[in-house]
């Protein structure tokens, strides 16, 4: 692959989960203002995933990109399930929390000829003639507890040719992993070559425990990280403030992550620096990570966001973490102007 396309990405990203209805429906005008906005803020890099709204996402990118020129864009989708129609589907219910009119069910396949399907299946979905990045999507014990194995077999003994082929032809530039644990990318390392791991929630504001022997571990395997999940589902964006539940990892926040993000806003306050901005910025001062890509499924959001992205943070914010154990003393910091 030309080394330029994934250390090339730009540093803020777009997370397309919400275009296909994430725990709420969005209507197809605001689904495209969001992408619109994304676009005209200079954001040029979109990951989306077949999973995202049982193919929703995928069609309502593809059909918000299309007018553009394709080699301005790149485009990340995910391969591991499938989708098959499924007549029984009640579909105003939510399913695996997307509010979604698609009539499918998803199928998990991590073999050749799943991931051959899916990435032609992305295709057809996308309406665009090419695909930049395939990300193995959710393979891990998170996900599939005691069938690790078995799927990892699978991709280990065919999934992964599939994505090696297709990054040899020519037909996509870059392979890696989307996944919530970073355990798995250690694994799947042992098996091949991977040019990125999309990394959902493990090297944050609140975690930075792959700082002393994954992040090392990508730098010598030429892997760069994306980051998703830099709010660590929601937390690091809300604050403890505001009343009601709170989300960390997909759930309600445990009392000793309340109680350490709320040390955390207290530093926010000395210092005059929102927490969300923070948290959007301070993974990018690792060199192994390439880009963060939030959730954003409303042009407000999008704007909300370049503002955190570009927001001063003053050096002693970083030192007070340090200082007050709330921050890992050997994690590289963001430097004025990132």
């Amino acid at each position: 692959m030309p080394e330029s396309l994934v250390s090339g990405l730009p540093q803020l990203g777009l997370g397309c989960a919400s275009l296909g209805n994430l725990y709420r429906a969005i209507d197809r005008d605001q689904a495209f203002a969001t992408v619109d906005a994304a676009w005209d803020g200079g954001m040029r890099y979109y990951d989306t995933a077949p999973y995202y709204g049982l193919g929703l996402s995928e069609r309502r990118l593809g059909d918000a990109l299309r007018h553009r020129p394709r080699e301005d864009f790149v485009v990340s989708t995910k391969v591991g399930r499938l989708l098959d129609p499924d007549t029984a589907t009640d579909l105003p219910e939510e399913r695996h929390g997307f509010v979604t009119p698609m009539p499918f069910k998803v199928r998990y396949d991590y073999s050749y000829d799943g991931v051959m399907r899916s990435y032609e299946a992305s295709l057809q979905r996308l309406g665009l003639a090419r695909i930049d990045i395939l990300l193995v999507h959710d393979i891990g014990r998170l996900t599939h507890g005691d069938d690790h194995q078995r799927h990892f077999a699978d991709l280990a003994k065919g999934g992964y040719r599939a994505l090696d082929e297709l990054r040899a032809s020519g037909a996509i530039s870059a392979i890696g992993l989307g996944v919530n644990e970073w355990e798995v990318c250690a694994e799947a390392m042992e098996i091949g070559q991977w040019d990125c791991f999309l990394l959902a929630g493990r090297y944050t504001l609140l975690e930075q425990e792959p700082l002393h022997g994954f992040l090392p571990r990508c730098e010598r395997h030429g892997a760069k990280i994306i980051l998703g999940g830099a709010y660590n589902s929601g937390i690091l964006a809300t604050g403890t403030r505001k009343g009601g539940e709170v989300h960390y990892n997909y759930a309600p926040a445990p009392a000793d992550i309340v109680e350490r993000v709320a040390r955390i806003e207290a530093v926010c306050d000395s210092h005059g620096v929102t927490l969300a901005a923070a948290a959007l910025q301070f993974p990018l001062a690792h060199p192994v990570v390439q880009c963060v890509i939030p959730g954003m499924g409303e042009a407000r959001r999008v704007h909300q966001t370049q503002q955190l992205f570009a927001q001063a943070i003053p050096a002693g914010f970083w030192s007070d973490l340090v200082a007050q154990g709330l921050l890992d003393p050997v994690a590289p910091v963001p430097q004025a102007g990132h």
